[in-house]
């Protein structure tokens, strides 16, 4: 039986790292995000239908100018593309570990990804409510999605790595059977 799943937000969190100057790591997250799951049955394993959005305004890398900066055309443009979008279409798990597959939307760019998963495990908890927890890694190249804007200091320095490295912490809440109506005969 088709199994259905939304984030917990309270218990999930969105981040990307990515090096400044090439010499720290500056990270952020998305404080708007929704992501819903469709499985088969109790087992994540195979093809569920996994659908993950984030709002690009919502961006906080804890800086509001360089936040009004990754908001503009210059990297998401927030304003045109509002929202970060992945759909999966393929999840391997082998005792917990595995990868996850999908395609990846940003600024209006899709790109096939592959992702990193760890399954934390299921369980119930005090409220009866069904939950499962997973960490999601992954690294992409922002130049694929079309945020290419860069600068180089006098030094000759890049400010902005390429590489971008994704981290998720997902805890996911079944939900409830729609109760089928009794229909008399």
């Amino acid at each position: 039986m088709k199994k259905q799943w939304k984030i917990d937000p309270s218990h999930s969190e969105i981040q990307f790292k990515t090096k400044h100057l090439m010499i720290t790591t500056v990270t952020g997250h998305f404080r708007e995000f929704d992501l819903e799951v469709e499985t088969q049955d109790d087992d994540f394993e195979g093809s569920p239908k996994i659908s993950f959005k984030a709002r690009a305004e919502s961006i906080d890398t804890n800086n509001e100018q360089r936040d009004q900066h990754l908001r503009s055309a210059d990297f998401f443009d927030a304003e045109q593309h509002p929202y970060i979008v992945f759909e999966g279409n393929e999840l391997s798990l082998n005792s917990g570990q595995g990868k996850l597959r999908g395609d990846l939307t940003i600024k209006g760019v899709k790109k096939p990804v592959e992702l990193d998963v760890e399954m934390g495990g299921k369980v119930i908890d005090g409220y009866g409510q069904s939950k499962a927890g997973f960490t999601v890694e992954g690294k992409i190249s922002r130049k694929d999605f079309g945020l290419t804007w860069n600068q180089m200091t006098e030094a000759g320095q890049i400010v902005v790595s390429d590489t971008v490295r994704l981290l998720a912490e997902i805890q996911l809440v079944e939900q409830p059977q729609p109760v089928a109506a009794n229909t008399p005969s």
